[in-house]
């Protein structure tokens, strides 16, 4: 068994069944996808939309691909025929974009709203109140090739982990507040992404529901 394999299986294993795990796959070759898929792994996600397109072709055709990162607008029309989830939404142009793109081909896209909880302004991502007040706008009302499924959060990259606790809980907490505001009838609106190889295991300790891991599954070697 590969080292990749190996760590899939350990981790897995350690994660609650109510918790996906997303293999980021991001500057890793082909071959480790294939090593992680064998090992029963089919959640991916990529950060750049150039490299997703250069691996998507080459693994099989059921993985299940995840934007993570940064999207521009005039690169969506090239992932929304097959992207399972874009968890980086972090704008209603973005999010006008992928609807536009989406309703060409006719299929609804998953998506998550990134919101901004880090002390590092570097970081992109919607703040409370602008997500509020777009979704109460009738634009976002008319835009039907879109699916809201949750939301998306990346913490300080710091060994503080009482500021990255406190950050958690406040994604958790915006979570419930547009839960309960604009998603309360139906089940679409679920996910909290939040949580990544060095702090993965206080996210599920404050309600992630999916986490985002490479370094910890993915040896260094590079393509």
């Amino acid at each position: 068994m590969s080292d990749t394999a190996s760590n899939i299986t350990r981790l897995r294993a350690e994660l609650p069944p109510n918790v996906k795990l997303v293999a980021v796959s991001k500057t890793k070759p082909v071959r480790d996808i294939l090593d992680a898929y064998n090992e029963g792994q089919k959640c991916f996600g990529e950060n750049r939309v150039q490299e997703l397109l250069s691996k998507k072709d080459l693994v099989p055709w059921d993985v299940e691909w995840h934007l993570i990162g940064h999207l521009q607008k005039n690169k969506v029309k090239y992932i929304v025929p097959f992207i399972s989830m874009i968890q980086s939404v972090d704008s209603f142009r973005l999010l006008t974009s992928i609807n536009n793109e989406a309703s060409k081909i006719n299929r609804v896209i998953n998506c998550l709203v990134q919101i901004h909880i880090a002390e590092e302004e570097t970081k992109f991502g919607f703040s409370m109140e602008e997500l509020v007040d777009g979704l109460e706008n009738q634009q976002y009302k008319d835009l039907s090739f879109i699916r809201i499924c949750g939301v998306m959060g990346m913490a300080t990259y710091t060994d503080d982990y009482t500021l990255v606790r406190k950050e958690f809980g406040h994604l958790r907490n915006c979570f419930e507040l547009l839960k309960s505001r604009f998603f309360n009838t139906g089940t679409q609106f679920r996910e909290i992404s939040m949580g990544m190889s060095g702090d993965y295991k206080l996210a599920i300790e404050e309600g992630s529901t999916m986490v985002r891991i490479g370094s910890l599954l993915f040896s260094d070697r590079k393509k």
